[in-house]
């Protein structure tokens, strides 16, 4: 798992995976959603209006995906202290909260002729409503904790605790007398004909695609902001790169603030112990740059 904490290394796939993943997934998105409009049948109960299926189930899969992913990149964080965690929970927030965002307005534009009114307050809608509450909550949680200098398991812990919403929006339809309609697909069956499953599967997959991608480019653009704010010939001079140094810790512009590390080891054996602890995600790299920051500034 450390193997890729290098961010080095991360950057070097990242590179040429990013751009795949969003063009590959846009060109899916785009021929399911052509399929879905002007090839696929009306549907015997809900006619036209089944064709936002093709949109607004892969957005519902993937809001709930992306808060899986949070929850996911947190607990890694928060238990091995993987250095690109933490960035990769904060860059899966703004995708996810889209996703949800979308599958909301393109539930409500089918609800509408479906069930007659724009909004219910269902378990199942109730339930997806509260996870974009999460992620506007998270993300907001983030850049305060980024802006004012706190530690980043606050924002860990709770991607941890807001987990306990994607059963309930699950089995929202199941537990509660709901009139959103029960799953359609479950394990090894589906109740879809397969002119809409396959294209709709397919649709998920683009989706996807495209999710992942918009995840590595917020992760670059996330390393890049942060690089910026590095004190660079402090860094280098003590052998550790400016990548390396914000992999060990993603929010490194704060460091220099009330620092209590003024007798780091590092600077008496320099190198000695700062890329171990890039690699196993330790806090000497962390209080070794918060060091040469104090110092750099006369401290």
């Amino acid at each position: 798992m450390h193997g890729f904490a290098n961010p080095k290394r991360f950057l070097t796939i990242a590179r040429w995976l990013t751009p795949l993943l969003l063009v590959s997934g846009l060109a899916i998105i785009a021929a399911t959603s052509w399929y879905g409009l002007f090839h696929a049948p009306a549907e015997r109960l809900q006619g036209e209006s089944v064709r936002i299926l093709f949109i607004h189930v892969p957005t519902a899969w993937l809001g709930m995906g992306g808060w899986s992913a949070i929850a996911i990149a947190s607990l890694v964080e928060l238990v091995w202290r993987h250095p690109l965690a933490g960035l990769a929970a904060r860059a899966s927030a703004v995708p996810g909260a889209i996703f949800t965002a979308l599958c909301l307005v393109t539930g409500s534009l089918w609800g509408r002729p479906a069930w007659g009114t724009w909004w219910e307050w269902d378990g199942r809608l109730t339930s997806m409503l509260v996870l974009l509450f999460l992620y506007l909550g998270y993300i907001s949680l983030s850049q305060a904790v980024s802006r004012e200098g706190g530690s980043s398991r606050i924002p860990a812990i709770f991607g941890l605790v807001g987990v306990v919403n994607i059963p309930i929006i699950h089995y929202s339809v199941l537990w509660w007398n709901s009139i959103h309609q029960p799953p359609s697909i479950s394990m090894g069956k589906s109740a879809m004909s397969g002119e809409f499953l396959w294209p709709l599967l397919l649709a998920t997959v683009g989706f996807s695609l495209l999710f992942g991608g918009i995840v590595l480019a917020r992760m670059r653009a996330l390393l890049a902001d942060g690089t910026r704010l590095i004190d660079t010939p402090g860094v280098r001079a003590f052998g550790l790169e400016e990548s390396d140094a914000l992999a060990a810790f993603p929010d490194i512009a704060e460091l220099g603030r009330g620092c209590r590390f003024r007798d780091c080891a590092h600077d008496r054996e320099p190198g000695c112990a700062v890329r171990a602890a890039v690699t196993d995600g330790g806090l000497a790299a962390e209080r070794h740059v918060a060091y040469l920051r104090l110092r750099d500034a006369g401290g």
